[in-house]
């Protein structure tokens, strides 16, 4: 019946009194706002950390990285290339050697680095190092029979090393060879050119060098360690790692940028959600104030349910009324929350109402909004707030209309 609706309503905002029953009432519905709100905010918060995170990350990863399976280096063919050219997404990719090599200098301490070698017109537009130097220039090239190196800022003050410094790197594979066969280990000189300086959340490479040079360094001659794919849109990573796997078979890896900070990523999300239900506990409290709310309304208005029943509503019509009852509760709940919550969440972005220390790499918390979010918190709300109202409807749909009226 239409009326169900309406007597709903009646029931749960009375204006005749304020009874135990309306307190009840508003603090459940205090309850869902409060924890509605809540759980916006927070998973905005966690949705800008992690955009600020992989912001951070794609600095020095790339959208997608392709790797051979079973080796650690491949050929880089013409028909390969060819096959990323028909791929629209991919807006600029670039090849690289990476390995680790044995850093030395005079006499000073020995370190082992992360190397990697790169085409620098190519590379930049992936990972534009120009922007992160701090002293020096960008060249790799050779200058008085040295080629150059571009090495980290933090390695350059562990090592006491200076732009103009000659140093020497050794890789793995070439102490090898010298101890197999008594000799001396081949050394490979470079000039330091220039250092840079990147907010790192994991290791990255420490020094830069070019291809060719990292080619003999590591003796893997025309071939590379990897390529590194620019999208125009990274959310496209998925779509275009499904087209390349096809496309170039078994044999190569393909992976995300999510993929390669996988640990990290999936850490965030844990957290994330983690936070999502030890908050909804606020939204349950609130929920238990329903059932018991609802349910002294059922005691309170017993006699009225008996008059209902006899004047032909169904117990499936007393049912619904107090089943609307708890929908009442939660829309209200939900309404009120998610515009108090989406209403401090655009605060927080604008004008960064709260505030980080300073040693932190942003000012204020971020925050990132996402509509899919907010749908699961307020769906998440509503059925919470339903399911509360069932006991009380399900013990009102019970009452014998008789004993209700004889005895009331």
């Amino acid at each position: 019946m239409k009326t169900t609706g309406f007597i709903a309503r009646r029931y749960l905002f009375s204006k005749k009194h304020i009874s135990l029953i309306s307190t009840l009432t508003l603090i459940s519905i205090a309850g869902v706002t409060v924890g509605t709100a809540l759980l916006i905010v927070v998973l905005s918060v966690f949705n800008g950390f992690f955009e600020v995170i992989q912001g951070i990350l794609l600095q020095n990863d790339p959208d997608i990285r392709i790797e051979s399976v079973e080796r650690n280096s491949f050929l880089y063919t013409g028909e390969m290339e060819q096959k990323l050219s028909q791929i629209p997404e991919i807006t600029a990719a670039a090849s690289y050697i990476e390995g680790k090599a044995l850093l030395a200098h005079s006499n000073k301490s020995d370190k082992v680095v992360d190397v990697k070698g790169i085409n620098i017109e190519e590379y930049s537009e992936i990972n534009n190092l120009s922007k992160n130097l701090t002293s020096g220039e960008i060249d790799l090239g050779v200058r008085n029979k040295n080629p150059g190196l571009i090495v980290n800022e933090q390695l350059m003050g562990e090592l006491n090393l200076n732009v103009g410094d000659e140093v020497a790197l050794l890789s793995a594979n070439g102490m090898r060879k010298s101890l197999t066969q008594f000799s001396l280990p081949r050394q490979f000189r470079f000039e330091i050119r220039g250092s840079y300086s990147q907010i790192q959340i994991v290791d990255g490479p420490a020094v830069f060098i070019d291809m060719e040079a990292a080619q003999r360094l590591f003796e893997v001659r025309n071939q590379i360690s990897g390529i590194d794919l620019r999208l125009e849109d990274s959310q496209n990573a998925e779509e275009v790692k499904s087209t390349l796997s096809a496309s170039l078979g078994n044999e190569y890896s393909v992976s995300t940028w999510y993929d390669l900070q996988q640990p990290l990523y999936d850490i965030m999300y844990l957290e994330k959600w983690s936070s999502y239900l030890i908050l909804m506990i606020i939204v349950l409290v609130a929920v238990l104030n329903i059932i018991g709310s609802l349910t002294m309304i059922v005691i309170q208005k017993n006699r009225d349910i008996g008059v209902l029943l006899t004047m032909g509503f169904t117990p499936s019509d007393i049912k619904s009324i107090f089943m609307r009852q708890g929908l009442y509760i939660g829309i209200i709940g939900c309404v009120i929350g998610g515009g108090l919550g989406l209403l401090l969440s655009w605060l927080q972005k604008q004008y960064g109402l709260l505030e980080l220390s300073s040693a932190f790499i942003i000012d204020a918390y971020p925050v990132n909004i996402e509509g899919g979010d907010v749908s699961i918190v307020l769906i998440g709300s509503l059925i919470l707030c339903l399911l509360a109202s069932w006991y009380p409807a399900r013990r009102a749909a019970t009452v014998e209309p008789a004993d209700a009226i004889r005895y009331d």
